[in-house]
């Protein structure tokens, strides 16, 4: 099962960030076999740290639910909440299958929240070149379409937001990412 773990940073956090780098890393080296994204998200000044994205497959949601709140930065606190929800991987690859690799050009997570009917649950392709992860966010069953996530390359947080069908999510946030890890 994969799912999208988003801690976002409790404000006045980074010291802490920075002091527990290490213990995130070598926490997150134990579920490499199972990660397909996982990068800081940052804030408007494109250098501080805002959140952490983790992308991974896990056994279910109890173990996910583990692995996002037994997280040593989330149990210091350093991350004010966390967004987890259930995703589907509809490219079938990580990110470090993506064709443009880690860096050149500017990357973004998006995020719609929807209810209702479900939207985007095809990858699109004149996107697809630029698309590193692209998915639906579920329920812990799978059987509630709660919006879609994305993480892409894109020259702007405007054509970013693009990439979700307008008028179908009741927010849509869109956050300045970059590849992490070691790997």
């Amino acid at each position: 099962m994969e799912f999208l773990c988003y801690h976002r940073d409790r404000r006045g956090s980074l010291p802490l960030r920075e002091k527990l780098v290490e213990e995130h890393w070598s926490y997150m080296d134990r579920y490499a076999d199972g990660m397909i994204a996982r990068g800081p998200t940052f804030a408007e000044d494109g250098e501080t740290p805002s959140g952490s994205v983790h992308i991974l497959d896990l056994p279910d949601p109890a173990a996910a639910r583990a692995f996002a709140f037994d997280e040593p930065t989330y149990q210091a606190g350093v991350y004010r909440d966390v967004l987890l929800r259930r995703w589907r991987n509809l490219l079938g690859r990580t990110m470090w299958d993506f064709p443009g690799g880690p860096t050149g050009g500017s990357r973004y997570l998006v995020l719609g929240f929807g209810e209702g009917a479900a939207a985007d649950l095809t990858v699109p392709l004149s996107q697809q070149d630029e698309l590193i992860a692209y998915g639906p966010l579920l329920s812990d069953d799978a059987a509630t379409w709660l919006g879609t996530a994305a993480l892409l390359r894109a020259p702007d947080p405007e054509s970013a937001r693009a990439l979700l069908t307008k008028d179908r999510y009741a927010e849509t946030e869109v956050h300045d990412w970059e590849f992490g890890g070691r790997r």
